[in-house]
């Protein structure tokens, strides 16, 4: 199957694939060192910058990635909207009964629910895209010391499944699984 790009409405936020020009917004979020610590694959420079936006159209061509600028607009005066979010959808079996989500938040954008809107509409996206593939089951993931990752899981209706081992070096703390299943909407508390 191939996705389509179309997202719903995220709360006054704007939800699109990565494009070329999001580059030097990237570089900019990425200055962030909460942002660091929490991503694996840093962005400081046009190339690595590059390389990011790369893994992310292979991923949309391939159909096991699919990763969203999340915008947000600003008055007519100020600009283009702003960069404010990643939220990515990963098939690591496509065509499988689970996927995996993640999503990071840029500086200025956090506190405000702008993670928890954009996830939202990526797991209804995934949900209803996905469907006829059997797609059952998102699991989130995060390590145990990212307190703000358990706030937009729970705020989302992602609800902790386990604690999982550390795996060093790349994932050196014990991590947190939480996981969403297709129908789980209607359970979650208003």
């Amino acid at each position: 199957m191939t996705a389509t790009a179309e997202l719903p409405a995220a709360g006054g936020l704007l939800l699109r694939p990565f494009r070329d020009e999001d580059a030097s917004a990237l570089i900019e979020v990425h200055r962030d060192e909460t942002l660091r610590r929490f991503t694996r694959f840093p962005v400081t420079d046009a190339e690595e910058a590059a390389r990011w936006l790369d893994v992310q159209y292979r991923g949309w061509a391939d159909g096991d990635r699919y990763s969203f600028a999340v915008l947000e607009p600003r008055g007519a005066q100020d600009g283009p909207a702003e960069l404010v979010a990643n939220v990515v959808l990963k098939r690591a079996d496509p065509g499988g009964p689970s996927a995996e989500v993640g999503y990071w938040t840029a500086a200025a954008a956090r506190g405000r629910g702008v993670a928890p809107r954009a996830l939202e509409a990526v797991t209804g996206w995934a949900f209803a895209a996905f469907a006829g593939e059997g797609l059952l089951r998102l699991d989130l993931l995060h390590q145990t010391d990212n307190l703000a990752s358990c706030r937009v899981a729970e705020k989302t209706g992602y609800r902790f499944d386990a604690v999982l081992p550390a795996m060093p070096p790349e994932f050196p703390l014990d991590g947190h699984l939480h996981t969403r299943h297709r129908g789980d909407a209607a359970d979650r508390p208003g």
